[in-house]
């Protein structure tokens, strides 16, 4: 799980020092910001159609190899993307076939990664493992994001490019070493009863995996408020950003510092949510509620330094939301139907992915920066504590329902 972590580590900072450079790569090559936003929405698109597939796959096949395969394969376009930027070869059409090609490898490679990590510690040590993913992939997005400037001023825009197909290669040979936990002979692991036992392994039927999601309704739950907090709460890089500039006055610089914030709160909260062994849907509707009401505070507060301080905590309470959202998607379903749930949930995320900022925009046009924050989070608060307050009269029900039971029984009993 160290080596696992390192390579991770490594492998987000590359991420992130191309995803720093590579909207400015397509704004040189073509001049235009629509085309820059099409060349995010032709990356994201394989998410949205072929999620369940890429997720099934990872359900078909070994786990390890899957990982090793789909790593190489990023590594070899941003190799091959470095070239091209290098070379002066880059253009219009040759940006969005890469654009689409690492869409589709991604489908497969971030379900297949997601899983391997669990595969690597015991049952109850699970909750804990994605907690560390979670603050991995925030520090490496900072050390990326850091370092991409460097980079570029020192060696070349290619330079990032290089370095994320070198992330990705280390990855693919530190997979191959790692030593995975039996889960089968796994003391946490609760048994199996003797005829699931004899089953034989379902197959890797993509239906299967979404006829599974809608039938769990705390899974139908997480999706709801995730999506809600996406659209309307998510979205700080837009909305603090015209915040920022717009009504506090304020420069590029002190967006800058706004975001290093952000960043840190983030990383809070996922080592913070280490701690958590049983997330559930009502935690994460919780931390969603909280979140929404320091979002409303943002978007009311007269100063940069307020702000500043709000958004600490804010950043906080969404990443424990996330990664315990995160942990009950990969522990929820059995082992067999997880990859597959993995995949309904990138092509869910990748949906109002694509909704939010266009959504979030047009609320700004109308609203303005603090408008749409305060009416976004009110509608994500809203929400969660409907949510919270149905869940908890269901389970009063429930729970009056078990109690009336015995009672009834032993009456029949009596009777008789």
């Amino acid at each position: 799980m160290r080596w696992w972590s390192v390579a991770n580590l490594v492998s987000n900072a590359g991420t992130w020092m191309q995803l720093t450079v590579q909207n400015l790569l397509v704004l040189h090559v073509t001049g235009s910001a629509a085309m820059t936003g099409l060349s995010l929405a032709v990356q994201a698109g394989p998410g949205l159609v072929l999620g369940l597939i890429g997720g099934a796959a990872v359900d078909a096949w070994p786990r390890k190899l899957t990982a090793t395969l789909s790593q190489a394969a990023l590594g070899l376009v941003a190799f091959a993307t470095a070239a091209l930027v290098a070379f002066d070869m880059i253009n219009v059409p040759v940006l969005m076939a890469l654009a689409a090609i690492t869409g589709v490898v991604a489908t497969v490679d971030a379900p297949a990664c997601a899983l391997l990590g669990n595969d690597l510690v015991r049952t109850r040590d699970v909750p804990s493992a994605i907690a560390l993913g979670s603050a991995v992939h925030s520090v490496g997005r900072l050390a990326g994001t850091a370092l991409a400037g460097g980079a570029v001023v020192l060696f070349g825009t290619s330079s990032a490019f290089l370095a994320n197909g070198l992330s990705f290669a280390f990855v693919a040979s530190v997979i191959p070493f790692l030593r995975l936990v039996d889960h089968t002979s796994d003391p946490d692991r609760a048994p199996a009863p003797a005829a699931a036992a004899e089953a034989p392994r379902p197959s890797a039927d993509p239906r299967e995996g979404l006829r599974y999601f809608l039938g769990r309704p705390r899974l139908v739950a997480l999706a709801a408020i995730t999506g809600l907090s996406a659209v309307f709460g998510r979205n700080y890089a837009l909305t603090l950003a015209v915040l920022v500039t717009g009504p506090l006055a304020a420069g590029a610089g002190a967006f800058g510092t706004v975001s290093t914030a952000l960043a840190i709160g983030g990383i809070a909260g996922a080592l913070l949510a280490g701690v958590l062994q049983r997330p559930s849907v009502r935690l994460v509707a919780a931390m969603a509620g909280a979140g929404a009401v320091l979002q409303i505070a943002a978007g009311l507060t007269p100063s940069l330094a307020l702000l500043i301080l709000l958004v600490v905590p804010m950043a906080m309470v969404e990443s424990v939301s996330d990664t315990a959202g995160t942990t009950v998607l990969q522990t929820d379903p059995p082992p067999h139907m997880r990859g597959r749930v993995l995949g309904v949930w990138r092509s869910l995320s990748t949906g109002w992915g694509l909704v939010g900022p266009p959504a979030i925009g047009l609320l700004m046009e109308v609203a303005g920066a603090r408008g749409a924050l305060v009416l976004g989070g009110a509608v994500i608060a809203l929400t969660a504590t409907a949510g919270l307050l149905l869940q908890g009269r269901a389970s009063a029900t429930a729970g009056q329902a078990a109690e009336a039971r015995p009672v009834r029984a032993a009456a029949l009993s009596a009777a008789a």
